[in-house]
């Protein structure tokens, strides 16, 4: 399957990524357990209510959830701006039926650019 140049950057970028947070998690780790080594074991703290809150684990699902439907919500957004955009946009204008003709074009052939009945721009004879 033949990719194309903006693909082949994303993929690159993605794997930079990747690979960065990899190095993130690595540094974390060896410093969690370098304060581990170094600090004396601490006794449990009960703090009132602290068994209502939500976990991290929690927190970090629900954002990544928000996040995902805020995402698709705004690609299905896109998707009909395009669609509703569409007869604007150059080879398309002979399947919404607007009028092709410059106006300059339309002085020099007696043509008038005219409102159909859906609003769209049509061609007709003067």
């Amino acid at each position: 399957m033949a990719s194309n140049p903006a693909q082949d950057m994303q993929q690159e970028f993605l794997n930079n990524i990747r690979k960065s947070q990899e190095a993130v998690i690595d540094a974390i780790r060896t410093w969690v357990e370098g304060v581990q080594s170094m600090t004396p074991k601490v006794p449990a703290v009960q703090v009132p209510g602290v068994e209502n809150l939500p976990r991290a684990e929690e927190v970090v699902a629900s954002a990544y959830d928000f996040a995902e439907e805020l995402l698709r919500s705004q690609r299905r957004f896109a998707e009909e701006v395009l669609k509703a955009t569409s007869p604007l946009m150059p080879g398309d204008s002979a399947k919404s039926g607007e009028c092709t003709t410059s106006p300059e074009e339309h002085s020099q052939t007696r043509e008038t650019a005219v409102r159909g009945s859906a609003g769209r721009r049509r061609c007709r004879v003067a």
